[in-house]
């Protein structure tokens, strides 16, 4: 794709709004529910990389469901029943031909697809721009940003004011070889502060080599190890599941927060302009979702559901709000929660009853140079701005548990009657209960 560097005409913002500087880096990638591919943890040479990984987004807008009322803006009366809230979004396209993603204009989703890669793949994203259905007089660009990657290259970087930006009607592909494992997060960098509070966000993570196996480290279940293996290595941490500063886990969890300022969205859908010094959110968000459908199972975007007499059942209402935050495990399991925030408030994210421990903070290895082991147990994890954490558990008595956010105020749905917000449940079985895990969130 060939491009003029000169944004700023298309930024029509720029002279009515507060602008905001955002995260940083890129990416290598693969979308749920498939598992990337990647090199064993001996292959330092690694540029005997697996085969290419090729996927294809889209930016589009579209409208999800939130409960309660704030004032005249939400639920907005253009929304398409049972949906309530005007979004941006980004949506996988990788498996559909080109009439079929162009139909997905409308129809982006909350949060953003799921990603994760193997370290050292090589990996293209494609990001189509298909315009705004809503708001057909904006001319907005899109890019994919991944925030905490090192060593990004400029060109693949998604700043607009240093590489490239996607107008409408056109495609640019995204190359990267992620070379640190750990939890990341992406999202549009043209008018960041609006289109990532608007939705443009999701999560990337990348697994280790580890996963491979190495000297008295066995394969990862991710990596094509026997059922007796764990799921995944966090990092490339050196030590042998059972010992206590493994990060080996059985199953794996995304919790990803972000906020809605209701005034904000209705302001978009309805040709109007916010000041963003205002800011002042009305729900909080775990993985395009509040509580209680946070316990609500996942669904398939690309599925439309079966109508009902009401047309609000969960998975209509949920169609483009696709990803669970319900956590299960078996008794004696080790359950990894990657949490990562993306809205503009700190989290302190809270789990009663069952002691995490902190193995990473973002995308770093608590460990030193000396190698001093700095992971620590709590109860509460506290995630900031453009933070990711990631914390293991081990899944103790059977029962069910409560994750959220100590903040009460977040535990509210604009009004709507019961808890709300960033809430969810962790239920645990007894042994051997669940199948094994083999593709997170589920």
């Amino acid at each position: 794709m060939s491009q003029s560097f000169s944004h700023r005409t298309l930024r029509r913002r720029g002279l009515l709004a507060l602008g905001g500087g955002a995260l940083a880096a890129v990416a290598g990638v693969q979308l749920a529910p498939r598992f990337g591919r990647g090199l064993s943890l001996g292959a330092d040479s690694a540029e005997a990389a697996a085969s290419p990984t090729n996927l294809k987004l889209v930016g589009t807008d579209g409208w999800i469901y939130l409960p309660g009322s704030v004032g005249s803006v939400q639920p907005d009366t253009l929304a398409p029943k049972p949906r309530t809230t005007y979004i941006f979004g980004f949506r996988d396209v990788t498996a559909l031909d080109v009439g079929t993603t162009q139909a997905q204009k409308n129809r982006a989703q909350a949060s953003a697809p799921l990603i994760y890669v193997d370290e050292m793949t090589d990996v293209r994203l494609s990001l189509t721009n298909l315009g705004l259905a809503q708001r057909p007089d904006l001319v907005d660009s899109h890019t994919i940003h991944f925030h905490g990657f090192r060593n990004a290259i400029p060109l693949f970087d998604g700043v607009p004011e240093m590489s490239i930006a996607v107008p409408i009607g056109r495609e640019f592909t995204y190359y990267y070889k992620p070379r640190d494992p750990g939890t990341y997060m992406y999202h549009c960098h043209f008018e960041d502060v609006e289109h990532i509070q608007m939705g443009m966000t999701g999560v990337i993570f990348v697994r280790p080599r580890q996963n491979q196996g190495a000297t008295g480290i066995p394969v990862a279940r991710s990596a094509g190890g026997p059922a007796s293996s764990p799921l995944g290595y966090v990092y490339n941490d050196g030590v042998a599941p059972g010992q206590a500063r493994s990060t080996a886990y059985d199953r794996e969890f995304v919790i990803f927060l972000t906020e809605v300022w209701a005034d904000a969205h209705w302001r978009d859908a309805h040709i109007q302009v916010s000041d963003w010094s205002d800011y002042a959110p009305d729900y909080w968000l775990m993985n395009g979702r509040v509580y209680p459908d946070t316990i609500e199972p996942n669904y398939d975007p690309m599925v439309t559901p079966t109508a009902t007499p009401a047309g609000d059942s969960p998975a209509e209402r949920l169609q483009f709000q696709p990803i669970s935050s319900l956590v299960k495990a078996n008794a004696q399991e080790r359950v990894l929660l990657r949490f990562v925030n993306l809205g503009y408030r700190q989290a302190a994210m809270t789990l009663p009853g069952l002691p995490m421990r902190v193995v990473g903070k973002d995308a770093t290895l608590l460990r030193g140079r000396d190698g001093t082991d700095n992971s620590y147990l709590t109860n509460t994890v506290y995630v900031g701005p453009g933070e990711s954490t990631d914390a293991i558990f081990t899944a103790q008595n059977t029962g069910t548990y409560r994750l959220y956010n100590r903040d009460y105020a977040y535990l509210s749905n604009a009004g709507a009657s019961g808890l709300g917000g960033q809430l969810t449940e962790i239920r645990i079985s007894a042994a051997n209960s669940l199948p094994l895990q083999t593709v997170p969130q589920t």
